[in-house]
């Protein structure tokens, strides 16, 4: 077998993907910042700490998106954005800094962590620190709305089918509940 394919099987085995293929999901036009995790295959871990420093800059809230390579729900949301770039960029950019973390679905909620600062914390431990009724499970696509001290702003919605109109994602970015 020749090295470079039995290198990549085996990577795909210890469940190492490269950074192409965490690649942005969201579209372009909403200028999201891209964070790649770090630390893998044993932990993947999304550093927020600049995107915080720079929505302080910036006088912006985060529009915080988890996303997976391989999700068909983040695709469809991802689509939708898409299409309906016009009436929602300016909606986007006027409030927010888009922030894209880049995941697959074989990255459990073990493995997922988010760090804020000297603080890393697991998946579910950084949900319950947040208030997050999903703090039990690990669901693709997920958005977390945070203003500039990194306190969340509302309870949002996550997985299949969630603010899939115009009118659903104004209500979210308007925090509206």
């Amino acid at each position: 077998m020749p090295r470079l394919l039995l290198a990549a099987l085996v990577a795909l085995w210890l469940g190492w993907m490269p950074p192409r293929a965490l690649a942005a999901g969201l579209p372009a036009a909403y200028a999201p910042m891209v964070v790649q995790p770090v630390g893998m295959p044993a932990r993947h871990e999304f550093d927020l700490t600049e995107a915080f420093a720079r929505a302080r800059r910036d006088n912006k809230r985060l529009y915080v998106y988890l996303g997976a390579n391989d999700c068909p729900y983040c695709r469809r949301y991802e689509a939708f954005l898409e299409r309906n770039a016009q009436d929602l960029v300016p909606h986007f950019a006027a409030k927010y800094l888009v922030v894209d973390l880049r995941s697959a679905l074989m990255v459990t909620a073990d493995l997922l962590y988010i760090r804020i600062g000297d603080r890393s914390l697991p998946y579910a431990e950084f949900q319950r620190s947040i208030g997050d009724e999903r703090a039990r499970m690990l669901v693709y696509p997920s958005v977390w709305l945070f203003n500039q001290q990194a306190k969340p702003l509302m309870q949002m919605p996550a997985g299949n089918g969630t603010f899939q109109t115009v009118p659903e994602q104004l209500e979210i970015l308007n925090l509206v509940q």
